[in-house]
């Protein structure tokens, strides 16, 4: 028993380097905006047009990379998005054009994320270990997706400032080659834990996916994430350039997107630790109104250093705080054999929220010269997620509840 112990726990470590890796390397994309767009005379529309497909791809493939882990492993999933991740970063360094960006940063990168990302890994994660230490695993490959935003962006900042944007990138897929290495011991630790084959009846994963499409509940979850991808991905990739029109130095940006890696640390472990004692749904709700809460103060009040700064430690708190419980959620509902495609598809809401705020973000600069329009509307949809998530049952579907009664 203890060698098994021995054996998940390193598979957990190697997992959450792997996150942090996945996670640090895309965080850093959005300081490349500015020296692209420079050199080849783009508006900000068109890299933020590239990491807009970046993010809807990496939503559109994260089913289809969930239910390729869930049937074939982990470890097949995450070598060969290794391999897409750093030949999107490559294809970015070299493109000259508009439709190499697109390839590169956009389609390639995007398909390498989902593949070797949370959809894959955190399913892999809630299998290793008991129900009841489920939550707290899937808040520990949150913070360490958030610990490599806390390292890898300032890295990612220094190769620009000393190599150019194209080095820059070069070096960053050579970084993005060591995960294929690092999801070998995930090889073992495959099955799942808490259920055994007998204790539920075998599903198809046609009727997995019937069974999730027509439960309400499931897609108040869906719509939930939305909310959560359109906040995250505006702020990763516009925050820089928003603190630069406001007059501050490019530190107070990197600064900025160090403190909400830093303390998204914190919000995802004492995320994942509530999630396995409370209402999963109602954490979401207190997540989402809180977010509103610090939209609106940050927009409303005399913008410094300072309260940059305030905004970032409180966005980081809540940051990928949603992604223990919503999860959780999933696994909670469903149960373990097809958690990768079902949260897969919840994440694919995510990403086509992450879509529309990179590019809304970038087009509504370009059309009004300012991202105002854009924060009030990510606080907007935040009051509307939070009350979208208390009418969530978080009970086990009517087909786990026979079973367990």
């Amino acid at each position: 028993m203890s060698q098994y112990k021995s054996l998940f726990s390193v598979a957990i470590a190697f997992a959450c380097v792997l996150l942090a890796l996945n996670f640090g390397l895309r965080s850093s994309m959005g300081f490349f905006m500015a020296p692209v767009s420079a050199e080849f005379g783009y508006g900000r529309e068109v890299f933020a047009f590239a990491l807009a497909l970046q993010n809807l791809w990496w939503g559109l493939c994260q089913p289809v990379a969930g239910a390729f882990a869930d049937r074939f492993g982990t470890v097949k999933t995450v070598v060969a998005g290794t391999l897409l991740y750093a030949l999107g970063l490559y294809v970015t360094a070299t493109a000259d054009t508009i439709q190499g960006l697109n390839v590169g940063a956009g389609f390639l990168m995007g398909m390498g994320i989902a593949a070797t990302g949370f959809g894959v890994v955190l399913p892999a994660m809630a299998r290793m270990v008991s129900p009841e230490q489920r939550s707290f695993a899937l808040g520990l490959g949150s913070a360490a997706g958030s610990a490599g935003q806390l390292l890898v962006v300032p890295v990612a900042q220094s190769f620009i400032a000393g190599y150019g944007w194209s080095i820059a990138l070069m070096l960053m897929a050579g970084c993005a080659l060591l995960m294929m290495f690092l999801a070998s011991p995930l090889r073992e630790a495959t099955k799942p834990t808490g259920q055994t084959a007998g204790t539920v009846k075998k599903q198809s994963m046609s009727e997995a996916l019937r069974e999730a499409c027509t439960y309400s509940h499931y897609w108040l979850l869906v719509a939930g994430f939305f909310v959560c991808g359109f906040q995250l991905a505006f702020i990763t990739v516009h925050m820089p350039a928003f603190l630069s029109d406001r007059g501050f130095a490019s530190d107070v940006a990197v600064a900025s997107l160090a403190l909400i890696g830093l303390f998204n640390i914190f919000g995802c472990l004492l995320s994942g630790s509530w999630a396995g004692k409370y209402s999963k749904a109602k954490i979401l709700t207190g997540i989402y109104a809180l977010r509103a809460v610090s939209i609106a103060a940050f927009m409303y009040f005399p913008m410094s250093a300072h309260s940059v700064y305030a905004f970032s430690i409180i966005t980081g708190l809540l940051w990928l705080a949603t992604v223990p419980p919503t999860s959780g959620l999933v696994a909670q509902m469903f149960g373990l054999p097809y958690m990768g495609l079902l949260y897969g598809i919840v994440f694919l809401s995510h990403q086509l929220g992450s879509f529309s705020g990179v590019w809304l973000g970038g087009y509504l600069f370009d059309v009004t010269g300012s991202y105002d329009v854009v924060w009030w509307a990510a606080c907007g949809i935040a009051v509307v997620t939070a009350l979208l998530h208390l009418w969530i049952d978080e009970r086990p579907v009517e087909r786990l509840r026979v079973v367990t009664a």
